[in-house]
């Protein structure tokens, strides 16, 4: 097989959240395999420092993934005015943690707003570019929550299972005009995001005694899934949510 199957050389990848963490470590990877990377958050100072840590030939473009307006005109005018998106990158999310008894409803708001409105604001605003070139990839980030729960964390939980559905949905909707609509699963990464329980000996012990793997996953262990669902090597995936998670949702 061809390693041209894997080369995005040529290609333009929009990575949302991509200031740190998965989001910049995808970016890294997808710039790696050829493609021209274009970095957003809400920060732009932030977003300097991160394109300025890839290297040259990394663009930003900071905006607000939960306001549907806002990253219309962002998109349509970059699109204008530098180019096509050939592959977005839904990463933007956040995290909450509180038992759901106690949860306060403005956080249970966020969470849908960026988990999950982002990724309908995003994923619409790029993709009605990509029906009329006849082409695209979108790749939904996903976690090992849109299939199974944890205590103190069932807003997420839901968060995640609806990027799931959506991501499906995208599918269903846009593989006639020539796009791929594909999700990516995380397991347990040592990431920003999972400082806390990182440095939670308990959880860490638990954690590997429960994964098949014995471990926390590491951030390049991403970049494979992303450079695949991205690349000319998944021209037949579709709707798929993609598990990279060292095992924990095929063990009981």
């Amino acid at each position: 097989m061809s390693r041209n199957l894997f080369d995005l050389t040529g290609r333009r990848a929009l990575v949302t959240g991509s200031g740190q963490g998965i989001g910049l470590g995808l970016a890294q990877g997808l710039a790696d395999a050829g493609a021209e990377v274009v970095l957003n958050g809400r920060d732009a100072g932030k977003l300097k420092e991160a394109a300025r840590l890839l290297g040259g030939g990394v663009r930003t473009l900071a905006f607000d993934v939960t306001d549907h307006a806002g990253v219309r005109k962002a998109v349509d005018d970059f699109e204008m005015e530098i180019g096509a998106f050939d592959i977005l990158v839904n990463n933007a999310g956040i995290q909450h943690r509180s038992p759901l008894e106690d949860f306060p409803a403005e956080a249970f708001e966020q969470l849908l707003r960026t988990n999950v409105s982002s990724v309908f604001n995003v994923g619409q605003a790029v993709a009605r570019h990509m029906i009329k070139r006849g082409s695209g990839k979108i790749i939904n980030i996903a976690s090992v929550q849109t299939a199974l729960a944890r205590p103190g964390i069932a807003p997420y939980t839901a968060t995640k299972g609806a990027v799931g559905n959506l991501t499906k949905g995208m599918a269903t909707d846009w593989a006639r005009y020539g796009l791929q609509c594909n999700a990516i699963a995380p397991g347990y990464f040592d990431t920003p995001l999972n400082a806390a329980l990182v440095a939670d000996t308990a959880f860490s012990d638990w954690l590997e005694k429960r994964t098949p793997a014995g471990r926390w996953g590491k951030l390049e262990e991403l970049v494979g899934a992303c450079v695949f669902l991205a690349s000319d090597a998944s021209s037949f995936v579709n709707g798929h949510v993609l598990y990279v998670d060292g095992g924990i949702t095929a063990s009981l």
